[in-house]
């Protein structure tokens, strides 16, 4: 237990170094691949999506010292608004009334949400497969079970197949912001039919664009002959990432076939257009995250272009 917890919204910039170091020493013992720098943290807080005064929260004890740290990330409205809680608790201070004081900081955040949109809201978070101290807490505050990602993995250094694209298709690289609406008219009629899936917004896309780390040559679509937007890979190299961990990889951040252009081998040769890219950049391995479930059958897709799994997560929800 933490004697004298005390809860307050998030400060600015001057909150930022505190964050950084409680995220990284969490990152020190759980391994999760999830710390963090001041630059990273910046980014995040600054997206449109987010409300800084009201989608943020820290947790400090009798002395003043941060403990706890809570962010919620709340979906576009639709029938249901998602709140996906993420958070992280200082080793130290873990088993007590911080982790239960987060989670019913997020249920109270959504129940303010839908009072002011409307529709039925749930709040959703996830934990590691062998979190076993993680989905403890979890399912005795009320969460349940909804979904199983996984974490691939695959070596730039081993042979990556010659890119077949179907007859009629051109790859390349993304316009630039003109054609904004297009790509995102193009990433929701890609993902509609997914789990969980809730529209992207041009002005997320646009800030996306923005970001420090973006590159034009690691985003790529395929284009139909009538000039159609028809699929879609995105490949990230995160400089400070791999400044932290010390590894070369690559994220293949989103990659997706809209409808009516789909089992034609498109999705396999954007996928492989996308590992020759991050291979010409001098990434070592390319990293990427996939709902097992997925309807469009992307894991066999990642196992055939050889990836290999390195580990598993748990999506959890919870109605309130």
């Amino acid at each position: 237990m933490i004697a004298n917890l005390s809860a307050r919204c998030y400060g600015g910039d001057r909150d930022l170094s505190a964050i950084a170091d409680l995220i990284n020493t969490c990152e020190s013992v759980d391994l999760l691949d999830e710390g963090t720098s001041i630059s990273e943290l910046q980014q995040e807080f600054n997206q449109p999506s987010l409300d800084v005064a009201r989608d943020i929260r820290l947790w400090e004890d009798a002395e003043g010292k941060l403990i706890g740290f809570a962010q919620l990330s709340v979906s576009e409205p639709g029938e249901v608004i998602d709140g996906w809680l993420w958070f992280r608790v200082h080793p130290d201070a873990r088993g007590g009334d911080a982790e239960t004081a987060a989670i019913a900081w997020g249920e109270v955040r959504m129940r303010e949400v839908s009072a002011v949109r409307g529709p039925r809201v749930k709040l959703r978070t996830y934990a590691r497969a062998e979190d076993g101290d993680r989905i403890s807490v979890l399912t005795s505050n009320g969460f349940k079970v909804d979904r199983y990602f996984c974490r691939m993995a695959r070596s730039l250094s081993e042979p990556i197949p010659e890119p077949q694209f179907p007859e009629g298709f051109a790859l390349r690289q993304f316009p630039g912001e003109q054609d904004a609406e297009a790509w995102v008219e193009m990433f929701n009629q890609s993902f509609i039919d997914h789990w969980n899936h809730h529209d992207l917004t041009v002005e997320k896309f646009k800030y996306d664009l923005a970001k420090p780390d973006y590159r034009n040559d690691l985003d790529l679509i395929a284009v139909a002959a009538d000039g159609t937007f028809a699929a879609f890979c995105y490949g990230q190299i995160s400089v400070d990432e791999c400044d932290r961990t010390g590894r070369n990889e690559g994220w293949i951040a989103c990659l997706g076939t809209r409808r009516g252009f789909r089992k034609i081998g498109l999705g396999r040769a954007m996928l492989l257009a996308i590992l020759e890219r991050l291979k010409a950049a001098g990434v070592e391995t390319a990293i990427l995250g996939v709902d097992t479930a997925n309807p469009s059958g992307a894991l066999r897709l990642y196992e055939s272009a050889g990836f290999h799994k390195i580990r598993d997560s748990i999506s959890y929800v919870k109605d309130v």
